[in-house]
C-alpha cells in the first residue's frame, strides 16, 4: 500500500503558507493618512477601505494549478470564470458588491488564441457577477513563466450598516452551505498529483466519475454574487465564509469564541470521493484541502437559516454553532484548530 496523500507531500504546505503570509504582513506597518484607511480587522476575506458612508473592498487571487489543467486539454475558455470567482466570491463574505475588476496575465509567448479564449471566460464571470472588466495587463516574461498565469482583483462597495464581518456570530446559530460546482480552484496541486501517481491521464475516463478527469478537474468554479447578495438583502444573516484553500478551516475566521461544529455536511461529488480512493487521502486532510461540495457557507440564526434553505435549492444546513473553540466535523470527530 502507497503512503497516504496529502496536500504538503503533493508540494502544498497549508501551514508554511500562513507562516510566510505572517512574515510578509508583518512587514506593512505604513498607514494611509487622510481618507480611504484601510479597517484594520483579521480574518476578512475581503479588505474595507473607509470611504464616507461606505466601505469600498478590495479582494485579489489567482487560477493557480487549474492552469495546468486547461493547458493539458488546450481549453482556455472557462478559466476566466475561475479568475472572476475567486475573488467575488471573497468580496461578497463581507457583504460587498463587486463592482469593477482588473486581470493579470502573464506569459511567456503571446499567443492570441489562448488570450482571446481567457477572455471569453473573464467576461462570462464579469456577466455572472454583473461587474465590469476596466482594465488588465499582458506581461510578456519568457525568462520568469513557462506557461500563461491568471489573477485579478476585484473592488466592491457596502454600505457600512449593511457589512457582515463574522463577529455577529453566536451560539445557537445554523450553519448553512451552498453546493459548490466540483473542485473549484482549490486542491489541483493534489488532485493532479493522485491522479498522476494512478497512472490515470487528464484526458481519460476512470470508473465512478463521468467525463474525463480533466474535464471534472475544470468545471468553473460557482459564482455566488447573486445568490449570496439576494440571502443578505431578505434575511439576517450573521457571517458568511468562502471555502477556498483551507477547507473547513476558514469557519476559523469566523468570532472566536465559538465552535462550529458540521454535523451534517452535502454528500462529497464523484470527483471528490475518486480523489480520496486512489490517495488514500485522509478524511480530514480532504476537508481542509477541498471544498467537498460546500463552496460556500453561511451563518445565520435558525430561523432564518431554516427560511434560507427552504428558499434555495442550492443550500442546506450543515452545522451549528455553540460555545467553544475550533472547527468539529461530525461524526469522526475531526478538529480543526487554527486556519
Amino acid at each position: 500500500m502507497t503512503d497516504p496523500w496529502t496536500y504538503e507531500k503533493a508540494g502544498v504546505s497549508i501551514d508554511r503558507k500562513s507562516s510566510a503570509i505572517e512574515s510578509l504582513v508583518g512587514e506593512l506597518t505604513y498607514r494611509r493618512v487622510g481618507d480611504g484607511q484601510n479597517v484594520r480587522m483579521s480574518g476578512l476575506f475581503a479588505s474595507l477601505i473607509d470611504y464616507g458612508d461606505e466601505y469600498l473592498t478590495l479582494a485579489t487571487d489567482g487560477v493557480g494549478t487549474k492552469l495546468l489543467v486547461a493547458q493539458a486539454l488546450g481549453k482556455w475558455d472557462t478559466v476566466g470564470i475561475d479568475c472572476v470567482a475567486m475573488n467575488v466570491n471573497d468580496t461578497i463574505c463581507v457583504n460587498a458588491e463587486p463592482i469593477s475588476f482588473v486581470d493579470y496575465v502573464a506569459i511567456a509567448d503571446p499567443d492570441g488564441k489562448v488570450t482571446r479564449d481567457i477572455g471569453i471566460g473573464l467576461n462570462r464571470g464579469a456577466e455572472m457577477s454583473n461587474m465590469d472588466i476596466v482594465g488588465g495587463e499582458i506581461a510578456v516574461l519568457p525568462e520568469i513563466v513557462r506557461m500563461p498565469d491568471l489573477s485579478g482583483t476585484c473592488l466592491g462597495r457596502v454600505k457600512k450598516d449593511r457589512v457582515i464581518t463574522g463577529s455577529s456570530c453566536e451560539s445557537g446559530d445554523l450553519v448553512v452551505a451552498l453546493k459548490s460546482s466540483g473542485v473549484h480552484s482549490n486542491g489541483l496541486t493534489l488532485a493532479r498529483k493522485v491522479f498522476e501517481s494512478a497512472g490515470i491521464g487528464l484526458g481519460e475516463k476512470t470508473s465512478g466519475i463521468s467525463g474525463t478527469v480533466g474535464e471534472n478537474l475544470l468545471e468553473p468554479t460557482e459564482i455566488y454574487v447573486k445568490e449570496v447578495l439576494g440571502i443578505t438583502s431578505r434575511h439576517e444573516v450573521h457571517g458568511l465564509v468562502d471555502i477556498t484553500g483551507g477547507g473547513l478551516r476558514n469557519l476559523l475566521r469566523m468570532r472566536k469564541g465559538l465552535r462550529y461544529v458540521i454535523d451534517d455536511p452535502i454528500g462529497p461529488a464523484p470527483i471528490f470521493k475518486k480523489i480520496q480512493e486512489l490517495g488514500s487521502v485522509s478524511e480530514k486532510e480532504m476537508y481542509q484541502t477541498f471544498n467537498m461540495s460546500m463552496g460556500f457557507m453561511l451563518i445565520a440564526p435558525a430561523g432564518e437559516a431554516e427560511q434560507i434553505v427552504s428558499e434555495n435549492r442550492n443550500a442546506k444546513v450543515v452545522g451549528r454553532v455553540e460555545e467553544g473553540a475550533g472547527v468539529l466535523m461530525e461524526p469522526g470527530n475531526l478538529v480543526y484548530d487554527h486556519y
